[in-house]
């Protein structure tokens, strides 16, 4: 009998559209003879089963199951398209997990510490794994611009704490632009982390489970028209994405165990996708996407491609996994 796989996709963040494209091209490539695939969107005003013909169905959050004409539609596992909150801070999976209800994600704990930069960072650090110095404020702390600088020198790149796909991010290279800097991350979180300029290539590296073991994919190299790899370059083709990254066999393999290592450290399973800044050769780490996009676009397809696997083993290798994780 097939199984009932509930796609969730939308969100409560900035991040809800580009997550509504990642779930349908989840939706295109999961096939309909293995699974019944239902798409629902998990938004902040509505949680609902949304058909074919864009016809909506509530979803009961007493069991996440829905009705259609009479029939009640239980789900066998969840496949987590939600960029942000509340899919990739784990929020909706400690829900899943409370209800008994599989997902293709990582327990919720491992989620919410990977979205958290600063916790995330403080964990790979004690394990050796380099990481750019690093400045924390709160909203609401006394900003001292000069202690800032003092920390993490100019120019800088000031973030958003628990936020994606660049959204909120600012290079900034004066001490002029740090107070608007921190005003527009301040804008996406209420917590942002102010991090040194790493001068090197970027390499973004994909980590998963496959088959029952951890494979890395081929890594990418990002070559961006702008100052960073931000929203404009990483949806809008303003930058290069470099499959596989132009890098030596030894860096690669210090590389390819390093990120193995790091995925193993935070206990993650499910997808993973990180970035790194070589200096000198030198990886260091700077964060880890736990929900990564998967549109036509997203580095993880194209990282996959590279490997030799299509989107659909990909997908269909995530919800086999699910299933077989132990309740």
């Amino acid at each position: 009998m097939r199984k009932n796989i509930a796609i969730i996709m939308g969100g409560y963040s900035s991040e809800v559209e580009i997550s509504l494209k990642s779930g349908q091209v989840v939706y295109q490539n999961i096939s309909k003879e293995i699974y019944n695939i239902f798409k629902v969107h998990i938004l902040k005003d509505k949680w609902v089963l949304v058909d074919d013909f864009e016809n909506e169905f509530p979803i009961n959050k007493h069991d996440f199951s829905a009705e259609i004409k009479g029939e009640k539609i239980n789900f066998d596992c969840v496949f987590n398209a939600i960029h942000g909150h509340p899919g990739e801070d784990g929020t909706i999976l400690a829900y899943f997990e409370l209800i008994g209800l599989k997902h293709t994600s990582a327990p919720f704990y491992q989620m919410a510490l990977t979205f958290n930069k600063r916790d995330c960072l403080s964990v790979v650090k004690q394990y050796g794994i380099k990481t750019a110095k690093s400045y924390f404020l709160n909203e609401g702390d006394t900003i001292n611009v000069d202690e800032i600088i003092a920390r993490v020198g100019l120019p800088c790149f000031v973030k958003p704490n628990n936020a994606g796909s660049s959204f909120g991010i600012s290079k900034a290279k004066t001490a002029s632009e740090m107070i608007p800097s921190i005003e527009k991350a301040f804008k996406e979180d209420s917590q942002i982390l102010i991090e040194a300029f790493l001068d090197g290539p970027e390499i973004t590296i994909g980590v998963f489970e496959y088959k029952g073991k951890i494979k890395v994919l081929p890594m990418t190299e990002i070559v961006t028209e702008n100052d960073f790899f931000d929203y404009e370059a990483k949806y809008l083709g303003k930058s290069q994405e470099i499959t596989p990254a132009r890098i030596s066999p030894e860096t690669h393999r210090k590389l390819e165990k390093i990120a193995a290592h790091v995925y193993q450290i935070l206990n993650m399973s499910g997808f993973s996708r990180s970035e790194y800044i070589l200096v000198n050769d030198e990886p260091y780490f700077l964060e880890m996407n736990t929900v990564p996009g998967l549109t036509n676009a997203s580095i993880i397809p194209q990282q996959a491609e590279a490997a030799g696997i299509s989107l659909s083993e990909l997908f269909h290798n995530a919800i086999e996994m699910a299933l077989n994780k132990n309740s």
